[in-house]
């Protein structure tokens, strides 16, 4: 199986407006996210992940003692990372429905307190990684953060939300001032429909 990139939601445009420049799409979609998905690709050929999916490949290669993960597992997780990034985006508004709102309350107390426990945990994160709203296996809701390319799959855990705080995805617009594009992130740019749609 021959992984492609995905063409995006919306023109690399689009989220302008938003606090997410056409420079920052074109660098981050088409060369970044590009690189994963030919890296991705290079690394499986000939080996027993080439024809798996790519959360089989994501939960196979993931080594939690490993200090470092495999070149496989980087770039497929970061493929799949990016894959689910673009549709959480949004160029429009978009009203958080109330399934989701309920679920939030419920599970942080308000959507408030969701929002800054969220934007801690990506402004907090050490290094490259990303935030994340996901659902466990219980049925909670949480906020987690994940180092490089980490992601929920490696924890049988289904992704709300993922913000990538690496730096390729801010710093043409807000420079090394992560916590305000944590915070824009979540004022502007998030589709809530694309959330709720995810539970």
């Amino acid at each position: 199986m021959t992984f492609e990139l995905p063409e995006l939601p919306y023109a690399h445009d689009a989220l302008a407006n938003n606090g997410m420049s056409r420079e920052t799409l074109e660098y981050h979609h088409d060369i970044h996210h590009k690189a994963y998905v030919d890296n991705g690709n290079k690394a499986i050929e000939g080996t027993e992940w080439e024809d798996k999916s790519l959360e089989e490949i994501i939960k196979g290669t993931y080594d939690k003692n490993a200090v470092a993960q495999s070149g496989i597992f980087n770039n497929i997780s970061q493929l799949w990372n990016h894959n689910q990034f673009w549709e959480m985006m949004s160029p429009g508004k978009s009203d958080m429905p109330s399934e989701l709102e309920s679920a939030l309350k419920e599970n942080f107390g308000s959507v408030d307190s969701f929002k800054k426990e969220f934007a801690a945990a990506g402004g907090g994160q050490f290094g490259s990684g990303w935030a994340w709203l996901v659902k466990d296996s219980d049925g909670s809701l949480k906020v987690t953060k994940t180092e490089n390319g980490v992601n929920p799959v490696c924890f049988d855990q289904t992704a709300l939300l993922g913000c990538d705080v690496w730096e390729h995805s801010y710093y043409i617009d807000f420079r090394n001032k992560r916590p305000a594009y944590l915070d824009n992130f979540l004022s502007t740019l998030v589709n809530w429909e694309n959330v709720a749609s995810r539970m």
